[in-house]
């Protein structure tokens, strides 16, 4: 694989965790240091689900592409679904911003990150390094993540309940077009 081949794939696995970055810091408002956490764990999860990807695609073709759609659908509209609710809920407007728990932080990163395993599988068919190619994607999620977590803190201030609302819309919005992609209905056809 070429390094300019390297670099578009490591962008389009990075894009919806970037979205997904901007709903979270609009919601949460992170600091810089927060925010680089936030980018720490979408990057790393984001680089180790290509190399299980491809260690399934060694082991046994076809079983992550069978189910990963489900489980990505199923992670981003719950996580999608819980910011639409927050962002609905009446708050008080003088306080202070909600801290984001890890937990779905982690199940945001894994969500977004499902594709990148389904990737994963079919690049242990044509023999790549796969080690250069996950730490592209992680470095890139990394760093897109990071500062769509300070996009969203910066038009959180202003909008934070309406672009929770929309970044909970997008989470799911990603899903299903995962789970379309995957099933066919894009394509006119039915393969799931």
């Amino acid at each position: 694989m070429t390094p300019g081949a390297i670099a578009i794939l490591s962008l389009s696995m990075s894009t919806d965790a970037f979205a997904a970055a901007v709903g979270r810091g609009a919601a949460h408002r992170p600091t810089w240091p927060a925010a680089v956490r936030a980018g720490l764990v979408f990057g790393v999860i984001e680089a180790i689900t290509p190399i299980i990807g491809w260690g399934l695609g060694m082991i046994a073709a076809g079983l992550v592409e069978r189910i990963d759609h489900w489980i990505a659908f199923g992670l981003l509209a719950v996580v999608g679904a819980k910011m639409i609710h927050e962002g609905l809920k009446k708050t008080d407007e003088d306080a202070p911003p909600r801290r984001a728990g890890v937990w779905p932080l982690i199940a945001t990163a894994v969500g977004t990150s499902i594709d990148a395993a389904a990737v994963g599988v079919g690049l242990a068919f044509i023999g790549v390094n796969i080690w250069i190619i996950a730490l592209s994607i992680g470095f890139t999620t990394f760093v897109l993540t990071t500062v769509g977590m300070r996009i969203g803190a910066a038009v959180g201030v202003r909008f934070g309940k309406a672009a929770e609302i929309i970044g909970g819309l997008a989470l799911i919005a990603i899903g299903s077009l995962i789970l379309a992609e995957h099933t066919g209905v894009l394509s006119g056809g039915v393969t799931a």
